[in-house]
């Protein structure tokens, strides 16, 4: 082998091993957000003490559905937020969630099915609120209001 060759191949080798370095100290510096659950994994306790907070709103565009909701059903675990009680309802368009509190009823967040996406939503406070889910299988309103402190569906008119 020629000097030229010896000269090559140690430069290479210098230019791989500083390359590794370099992404191993990037990956060290990033932490387990690339190499791990973000916030670690989480054990049943704080889970449900996740879900009892409130969440933040979504932010989607405008949203609304016409086609009957189906019965609304609480999530698993739900419990009563600080400003009123916090239930989960489901529509084959999609899922949202609402509150009551001291102003009416308002959305914490909605989220589309697969297949559909939010073509309307009125998050409130107020007397009512909706979110209208639309598709290619149709169109699926969810409209919420507060009975006493608790969130329930309500039929369109």
């Amino acid at each position: 082998m020629g000097r030229r060759s010896l000269l090559a191949a140690a430069g290479w080798l210098a230019t791989t091993a500083a390359a590794t370095l370099v992404g191993l100290a990037a990956i060290q510096l990033v932490g387990s957000g690339i190499t791990g659950t973000p916030g670690g994994v989480r054990d049943q306790t704080e889970v449900a003490r996740a879900l009892a907070s409130p969440a933040p709103a979504a932010t989607a565009p405008n949203a609304s559905s016409t086609a009957g909701a189906t019965p609304p059903a609480t999530a698993a675990g739900a419990s009563p937020a600080a400003s009123g009680a916090e239930r989960t309802f489901r529509t084959p368009g999609g899922t949202a969630v609402a509150a009551c509190g001291p102003d009416g009823v308002r959305l914490v967040s909605w989220s589309p099915a697969p297949g559909y996406r939010v073509k309307e939503a009125d998050r409130g406070p107020d007397e009512h609120v909706e979110v209208r889910f639309v598709g290619a299988e149709g169109e699926h309103e969810l409209r919420v209001r507060c009975r006493g402190s608790e969130p329930v569906a309500t039929p369109h008119d």
